[in-house]
């Protein structure tokens, strides 16, 4: 999973990335109208957009939305509700027996603070979430934030800070920081 990144915007690096957002936004928008029942066309659709088949007895349910794919790493036994969005670029990794609720948003892109920066750079940073995480409806996960076994993040919550283990996340977190 790449580190922490600064990407200039109209960089090459960039107009690779957008470029891969284009097609595999295809994809998706391809795989979120089959039928649910047409098994073997999710599967093939899911590793174009992954880059590789889907882990042993891992389950995405459509609509599934994510910008980027390669950079998307699930293991066994991952649970994906419906609706759910990855913007990976940075990367994504769901440690095995992850369950991840409805509409739940992972972000690892971002842009600077400071206005003069905010139009002239892409930021990441990766999402590690391990074994066994339940994560309920309606989450959103920050960039950076890694999040420990066998936490409960529930449903609705803002998830900007690191989790510890075994622990329950709960609420929003809407809170000025600076002022400028």
């Amino acid at each position: 999973m790449p580190g922490d990144r600064l990407m200039l915007i109209h960089s090459p690096e960039f107009q690779a990335m957008a470029a891969r957002v284009l097609h595999v936004t295809g994809l998706t928008s391809r795989l979120n109208v089959l039928p649910f029942d047409d098994d073997a066309g999710k599967a093939a659709l899911l590793e174009q957009i992954l880059g590789r088949p889907l882990p042993a007895r891992t389950t995405i349910y459509p609509p599934f939305y994510t910008d980027h794919g390669l950079n998307l790493d699930l293991a066994e036994r991952v649970f994906i509700n419906q609706g759910c969005t990855f913007l990976d670029y940075a990367g994504i990794r769901l440690g095995e027996r992850v369950m991840v609720g409805p509409k739940v948003t992972f972000i690892t892109d971002g842009h600077p603070v400071d206005p003069a920066e905010r139009r002239l750079y892409l930021t990441g940073a990766p999402i590690d979430v391990e074994e066994n995480v339940w994560i309920g409806a309606g989450v959103t996960i920050l960039p950076g934030v890694s999040i420990g076994r066998d936490a409960v993040i529930a449903a609705g919550a803002v998830v900007a800070d690191d989790v510890p283990a075994a622990s329950l996340v709960t609420g929003p977190k809407a809170t000025v920081r600076r002022r400028w």
